[in-house]
């Protein structure tokens, strides 16, 4: 593990490519990536299929891919603080928009040659790390779901996944607690993120930030078939946080229990389990944004 100062340049970078991800139409980018390295004499390796036990020679680590990519590293890699990049290759690309907004690749290549490493909280849940979203029940029904409509890509695919499972999903029991505050009642949606955005454009937690030294818990209670359907686009805007069905909180631990196995959703990764611990881990990695 190497620590590093503030103001540290970028003097080496390691290449972490997932050729998985997407669609697997990385490779055009880093070509042109690699073009603009050596133009600008910094030095970098590029790593596909296999990457190195340790980063001990780079200065900077970037990601190529998306969400189900940063969360293979930070489970991999979960000490790390070399200052880390993430660019939008991936099939969902939600915490690369948290950090970059709409720029495109080469902006967001031009964006972290320039920019300082920030640092960022990330969750927890039981054992795993998540650096984005976490879903359980009807998130996690829906990556079951997506296994078989991947090649749809992230947006598109989600939002399928989402339909089909909004005519057929019965909730589930839950029973939160974040404090003194505790609700057993039956969820439709059951999601505590670290940022705003998640399945590929949904506005799930709008007010959520990835600095703040909180986790943001959103619950939605059982609705109808109509009134999933109708309150789709809603979510989706992330302007649903005032309906009288939804409770949001800020916290930094969290206990979920269940009846029984549910799946779970962690950064577009699929976990199962019925009891829960989730909390926030502050400050723990470094980006450039």
């Amino acid at each position: 593990m190497i620590d590093f100062a503030p103001k540290q340049k970028i003097t080496s970078i390691a290449i972490l490519v997932n050729p998985l991800a997407g669609k697997g139409d990385s490779s055009k980018f880093v070509t042109w990536l690699e073009n603009e390295l050596l133009k600008r004499k910094i030095h970098f390796e590029v790593f596909h299929n296999h990457w190195p036990n340790d980063f001990l020679s780079f200065s900077d680590i970037w990601i190529m891919g998306g969400d189900g990519s940063i969360n293979y590293f930070i489970n991999q890699f979960p000490d790390c603080k070399i200052p880390l990049a993430l660019f939008k290759t991936g099939t969902g690309n939600d915490f690369s928009w948290k950090l970059y907004g709409d720029a495109s690749n080469k902006e967001i290549f031009e964006q972290v040659l320039h920019a300082e490493p920030q640092p960022i909280d990330v969750g927890k849940c039981n054992d795993t790390l998540f650096i984005n979203s976490f879903g359980i029940g009807f998130d996690g029904d829906i990556l079951k779901s997506m296994n078989a409509i991947r090649f749809l890509g992230g947006h598109i695919g989600y939002m399928l996944a989402v339909v089909l499972k909004i005519l057929s999903f019965k909730e589930n029991v839950f029973e939160i607690t974040l404090g003194d505050e505790k609700w057993i009642d039956q969820f439709l949606l059951v999601i505590i993120n670290n940022s705003s955005r998640a399945g590929g454009g949904f506005m799930i937690t709008p007010e959520a930030e990835i600095n703040d030294g909180k986790l943001d818990l959103f619950l939605c209670k059982k609705l109808s078939v109509f009134q999933r359907l109708r309150y789709l686009p809603v979510l989706k805007s992330g302007k649903h946080t005032a309906l009288p069905f939804t409770i949001g909180r800020k916290g930094q631990s969290f206990k979920i229990e269940t009846t029984r196995e549910l799946p779970i959703q962690v950064d577009g990764e699929m976990l199962c389990a019925k009891s829960v611990q989730v909390q926030i881990l502050p400050k723990h990695f470094y980006f450039r944004y």
